[in-house]
């Protein structure tokens, strides 16, 4: 049944009243569409941008500053939420999601709700960006070291076939809708696999999978294909929050915060008003000249109102984690992550990551394949800064020389449940 009539009208004056609170806020007074942003005049920035973006800027990461645009869900995730948020409640530890079957779990937030930070971060969790499946495919990985004003000298390049995944519930778009009935049998919230590696040479054929269960009380089952080994071992959960090789990158923290949320404490920071890239104009992404080609730009910044919601492990659910704490970035209109900072043990600023998005029908604008019915938000390129050694990994999504220019598939039935097995990530590997 659809949800009562006031409510779902309440939902539409909301986003009436959120795009014109975002149309008629005035920007910063430090800056103003049309301003170009540099290492220059990095300090207009400082209070508009996370501590490491703020950083990344400094060192050459340039900004065009434009007018905020309005951002929508795709229609069938804003059906899905109009239809089954109203069932869905916190559990009474306060951590575990009851009720819910597809859409955004929370869309009325209430910034004095003792349990709002918990409401944001589950929100952002299912958010309307990829909600049953999407294969990203030939997406290429640079690291590069910070160096302002130098040209691009590569320590490393990355290739991958497919960045995947799979949700068993909250499906919106593609068959099984809301659900996957194996759900029922196997408790599987969510599958992701990276696999196989095509560079460097010393690692194709490597990748891994994970499975995310719903059981707050069950932790995600990783699991490798390492081409030296030639076989695929498991992986302890603690070691997602790690980097691998040269890689700045931790799977804990790709795509913006993405640990599992019943292992952590959740702190609400407060609203604000700040920079975020969101409609991207180039795709394939290009490597920033002024920067060292550590991060990507000159891309579009305008002011969003995002979330702020400090992260911190909970050690009696998880131990060895990095990480002292995250502070997370919530776009309260998309609800991904423009960026996201992470803290060592000592409390000091450790890596910042990035993400450029685009909002459109398709990934590139010459797809003959991902074309979708309506707009959605894509990821064009996303860096993972150790703003203490300088050193930044950035994904480029597409590649801007790989053979699949389209790259993004989403919510189009790409993958299925048989990709993600150790039986298909071995094969690959070999």
């Amino acid at each position: 049944m659809k949800k009562p009539y006031g409510l779902r009208v309440t939902l539409s004056v909301i986003a009436i009243f959120s795009a014109l609170t975002f149309a008629l806020t005035p920007a910063h007074p430090e800056v103003k569409p049309g301003d170009m942003v540099t290492a220059k005049n990095a300090e207009q920035v400082r209070a508009l941008v996370s501590p490491g973006t703020f950083i990344a800027v400094s060192r050459g990461m340039q900004m065009n500053i434009v007018a905020t645009s309005r951002v929508t869900w795709p229609p069938p995730f804003q059906d899905a939420t109009e239809k089954y948020s109203g069932q869905v409640r916190l559990a009474p530890d306060r951590r575990d999601l009851l009720g819910y079957v597809a859409g955004q779990p929370f869309p009325l937030l209430d910034p004095n709700d003792p349990d709002v930070a918990a409401k944001i971060m589950w929100n952002q969790y299912f958010k309307p960006i990829a909600t049953d499946d999407y294969d990203l495919r030939f997406f290429e990985c640079q690291v590069a070291k910070q160096n302002p004003g130098a040209q691009q000298q590569l320590m490393t390049l990355t290739e991958v076939g497919h960045l995947a995944g799979y949700s068993d519930i909250g499906r919106t778009e593609v068959e099984p809708m809301p659900a996957d009935p194996d759900f029922k049998t196997t408790g599987i919230w969510a599958r992701a696999g990276a696999y196989p590696a095509l560079a460097p040479a010393e690692d194709r054929g490597s990748g891994a999978i994970l499975y995310r269960y719903w059981d707050a009380m069950k932790a995600d089952d990783t699991w490798a294909f390492l081409a030296g080994a030639r076989r695929v071992r498991r992986v302890n959960e603690v070691m997602l929050s790690s980097s691998p090789g040269l890689s700045t990158w931790d799977a804990d923290h790709a795509g913006g915060f993405g640990a599992k949320p019943q292992e952590y404490n959740f702190k609400y920071l407060g609203d604000k008003n700040m920079l975020a890239c969101v409609h991207a104009q180039n795709s394939p992404a290009r490597p920033c000249p002024t920067d060292g080609g550590a991060t990507s730009c000159n891309e579009d910044w305008e002011m969003r109102h995002l979330y702020v919601v400090e992260v911190t492990p909970r050690p009696e659910r998880i131990t060895g984690v990095l990480q002292s704490k995250t502070i997370v970035y919530v776009d309260g209109e998309g609800w991904f992550n423009p960026y996201v900072d992470s803290y060592d043990q000592k409390g000091e600023l450790w890596k910042t990551q990035i993400y450029l998005n685009t909002y459109r029908d398709r990934p590139v604008p010459d797809a003959k394949i991902a074309v979708y019915p309506f707009k959605r938000e894509f990821i064009v390129a996303a860096s993972s800064i150790d703003v203490q050694s300088g050193v930044s990994t950035t994904c480029y999504l597409p590649g801007p020389d790989t053979p699949e220019r389209e790259c993004w598939y989403i919510n189009m039935g790409a993958v299925d449940k048989s990709f993600f097995t150790t039986e298909a990530l071995t094969k690959a590997g070999h």
